[in-house]
């Protein structure tokens, strides 16, 4: 085996071991775990499906499901994952008795379902074995694919439950007996069966699935053909591929490391050699890859979450986080083409005819125009059957879509399948429109599941199983139909088909494994923290520790992120950090005249947890890419984290500035200006970062360059200087206020009482309100009234003093920390004499198109512009 060779081996395994688990599975062990992994695979895709309802069969509700979801990981994790690396090639006894064992204590909830609620709160001598039995082996499958310190971070959450009588007062509690943790933890849905666990059985699992079929059929080798056909030629080029390519497959992926190695294994090599050097070259590709997990629609998992955690639709989640992402990988394109600049480096293959600026800007508008005219035939074409044709509207869709899938296969069949791999040694520019066309059947799944998210406003879960449905027929019918017009043998091409299919089932559910034993154990934690009533005085200790300032909490927000990620999963980072900080900020936010949007809170964690994939000494996509590369993974590390911070710096601003997240965006002409000042802003702050702008930047340079980025990030700070965001208007006008709010325009008021520790607080609070569907006949009393107890409000007048009268529990308004019995002290409305913060981006753009003309005046004088 040569050296290449050997270490694709290497890679392989490496992904497999963080991924699919360690064991080298032969024999029965092999034949059952392919078997169990098939089963999970076909349970979740029946669970996501409408056909439980339609046929009245095997029907689960969400607990049973759950405990099903758990059993199954549990079983096949103690098959994956040896306990020892020694035994990594055998499958000891006590392995089949522990994975048997766990099998059924996680699916005990299923198999004694109406025991259990028939007696609630009351567990028997068995139910209290089982789930001690549960947790324990719960926490040895999670030291097995997770590591040591999240088993330890969850056994230290169930020390805390038993001995909070013998702690300190700041974190003591009255303690837990173990019929009453156990019964809590394994019996319930409030610890391992939780909110988690739910959303891994809901969404998570089915989008998992897709991505790991979307793999095995040739898209994501697709997605990278294309990226170098379109970008391999530009100074820069392989670290352009890198970059374009992991957002592509960011689209659906949920693994950095996964995603480091598919890409890394063609792209770091080019890198090396077009001149970025080994460390740089293993550090883009971490940091793109990375990236992929907060790029839409899947986001490592954390989007699925966010909808049971911030009680928003998919499709709003969607659309908070897309401009973030994009800007954040907009802005690494731009890191690798300075890094080109500073470091010389030429393209490594000819583009081929030369072309003029016009016909460079000629080809790539008739393309992007061309995208969005079929993606506009599409959208009418589908909206006026559905129009006309009524109920049989569907069929009549699928009949098309049948027939431009086998068009696009004809139109692949005319030309040689795209290699498999990019040519390292002697690098070619393969055409574009060729390589386009021969994969474009590959977005027919992608589209569907777009169509039916943002058309049929279906659920994510139902949406993915549609998509994953269209993928599996085109894994099982693309080859045959591709023979068949070459005029070539079909049967073994459908055999491959169906071969490959079985193989993604295979391969998306061994991925799950991880995922769904995170999720478990994070309920675990989660579960001692609403048992001992943590999350209640987090804000005390936060605010300690903070002594008030929102920034300061958000440092260390940050860091306790960095610190727990260095040893948990991406997701069980989160769901800690979304249970445990979340309220915390957006509490003490309020308290500090600050309105922080919740989704803004979860996705300042989200960001910083997957930080530590990236993070000395333990990144694991950092350690993928140093192996690929040849070169120390720490130095890899530490000028990944130099690129990552452009990435960091984002959740700051959207704290602050929730227009980033498109909050608060009312017209196309403000969602423009956003758009164009959030991306040149990440930019510039690149340009700073890096001391390299049109040439080399002085340290003023830098820091003026800083101030300008900072003026189109933040424009409001300025204006708040000049004019406050909000007036006050009387409590007697609540409801008129209310009432005029535009739909899901916010509802702020400045609210003051007494917390849980008797201490007089002062809060500015705001909700979103929504749309009645009628309005006819109401008064502006009866609107308003209405539009706030749809968000979770009510209020009561005492004399002069208005009084929040209700919260309800789980409403939008009780995640936006108001508080019931509290007194309104003001209504707040816009202020109508603030002029539009965008005006702030005109200084910002003339500071940054000065430094423009200073460094080429300095150009110049040396001679390297005319």
């Amino acid at each position: 085996m040569d050296a290449d060779a050997k270490k694709i081996a290497e890679l392989e395994k490496l992904v497999a071991d963080v991924d699919r688990g360690g064991r080298k599975a032969t024999g029965l062990v092999s034949v059952i775990l392919a078997a169990g992994a098939l089963l999970w695979s076909f349970f979740q895709l029946w669970f996501a499906s409408p056909l439980p309802f339609s046929f009245n069969l095997g029907i689960f509700n969400d607990t049973e499901a759950r405990s099903i979801h758990l059993g199954l990981a549990m079983f096949l994790g103690y098959l994956a994952y040896p306990m020892f690396k020694k035994d990594a090639n055998k499958m000891p006894i006590y392995d089949w008795v522990f994975a048997i064992l766990a099998g059924f204590c996680g699916a005990y909830l299923y198999l004694f379902y109406q025991q259990l609620s028939s007696r609630p709160g009351i567990p028997t001598t068995l139910d209290v074995v089982t789930g001690v039995i549960g947790i324990v082996l719960l926490l040895e499958i999670t030291r097995r694919s997770l590591g040591l310190p999240m088993t330890i971070l969850g056994i230290v959450f169930l020390a805390y439950s038993f001995l909070g009588p013998y702690l300190p007062e700041v974190i003591s509690h009255r303690g837990a007996s173990l019929e009453r943790l156990v019964s809590h933890m394994w019996l319930t849905t409030e610890g391992t069966f939780g909110v988690a666990l739910g959303v891994s059985v809901s969404y998570i699992f089915i989008f998992v699935l897709l991505g790991s079929l979307l793999d095995r059929c040739g898209a994501g080798n697709y997605m990278m053909q294309v990226s170098f056909a379109m970008l391999g030629h530009l100074r820069g080029g392989p670290a352009k591929v890198a970059v374009v390519s992991s957002a592509v497959n960011g689209l659906v992926s949920a693994s950095s490391v996964a995603n480091v190695v598919t890409g890394g294994i063609f792209t770091i090599p080019l890198m090396k050699k077009s001149g970025y050097g080994g460390i740089r070259a293993g550090a883009i590709e971490t940091a793109s890859s990375v990236n992929g997990q907060i790029m839409p629609p899947v986001m490592g998992a954390a989007a699925f979450l966010m909808i049971e955690y911030v009680g928003v639709p998919y499709t709003e989640i969607i659309r908070n986080a897309i401009l973030p992402a994009s800007i954040s990988y907009i802005s690494l394109f731009y890191i690798v083409h300075l890094e080109a600049l500073k470091l010389g480096i030429t393209p490594m293959m000819s583009a081929g005819a030369p072309k003029t600026p016009m016909q460079k800007l000629a080809g790539w508008g008739m393309g992007i125009s061309g995208t969005f005219l079929v993606m506009a035939a599409f959208y009418y074409i589908g909206t006026g059957v559905q129009a006309f044709a009524g109920s049989a509207a569907i069929w009549i869709l699928l009949a098309l879509l049948l027939v431009v899938y086998v068009y696009l296969l004809a139109l692949s069949a005319k030309h040689p399948d795209l290699p498999t791999d990019i040519n390292i040694t002697n690098p070619v520019k393969p055409e574009i429109w060729p390589t386009v066309r021969s994969g474009l059947y590959f977005l027919i799944p992608i589209g569907i599941l777009v169509w039916c998210l943002s058309v049929e406003m279906l659920s994510a879960g139902l949406s993915a199983f549609y998509s994953v449905l269209a993928l599996l027929f085109l894994m099982i019918t693309q080859r045959p139909i591709i023979a068949f017009f070459r005029k070539q043998d079909t049967v073994p091409e459908m055999k491959r088909g169906f071969s490959e299919a079985i193989q993604g089932l295979e391969e998306g559910a061994r991925n799950m494994i991880g995922i769904a034993i995170a999720c478990g154990t994070a309920g675990l934690i989660v579960g001692a923290i609403t048992l001992t009533g943590l999350g209640l005085r987090m804000t005390a200790f936060v605010e300690l520790v903070s002594m008030g300032n929102v920034l300061v909490m958000l440092f260390f927000t940050a860091a306790v992120c960095l610190i727990l990620g260095l040893g948990m999963p991406t997701t069980a980072n989160y769901i800690l950090m979304a249970t445990l900080m979340a309220p915390v900020v957006v509490e003490l936010g309020a308290q500090s005249g600050l309105i922080i949007p919740l989704i803004a809170v979860h996705f300042f964690v989200f960001y910083f947890g997957i930080m530590a994939d990236i993070t000395p000494p333990v990144g694991l996509a950092t350690f993928a890419a140093a192996a690929i590369s040849g070169e120390d993974p720490i130095k890899t590390g530490i000028q990944g984290v130099t690129y990552a911070l452009r990435t960091a710096v984002l959740p700051f601003i959207f704290v602050f500035n929730p227009l980033l997240l498109l909050i608060g965006v009312d017209t196309w002409w403000h969602l423009l200006a956003v758009v164009i000042g959030a991306t040149i802003a990440s930019l510039i702050f690149a340009a700073s970062t890096l001391r390299w702008f049109r040439d080399k930047c002085t340290w003023l340079e830098a820091l003026i360059l800083l101030i300008a980025s900072f003026m189109l990030f933040r424009p409001d700070w300025y204006m708040n200087r000049i004019a406050p965001e909000y007036v006050a208007r009387p409590v007697t006008e609540v409801y008129s206020v209310a009432a005029n709010i535009p739909e899901d325009g916010r509802f702020v008021a400045e609210i003051k009482g007494m917390n849980f520790e008797g201490k007089e607080l002062t809060k500015l609070v705001a909700v979103n309100l929504p749309a009645l569907e009628s309005t006819e006949g109401k008064d502006a009393k009866q609107i308003g009234r209405e539009r706030l107890q749809r968000a979770g409000l009510s209020f009561m007048s005492l004399g002069d003093t208005l009084q929040v009268a209700n919260v309800k529990f789980g409403s939008p308004a009780a995640r936006s920390s108001w508080e019931q019995g509290w007194d309104v002290a003001d209504v707040m409305v816009p202020n109508p004499d603030r002029p539009t913060e965008i005006l702030m981006f005109i200084p910002g753009l003339l500071i940054i198109a000065a430094i423009w003309i200073l460094q080429g005046r300095r150009m110049r004088k040396r001679g390297e512009i005319t």
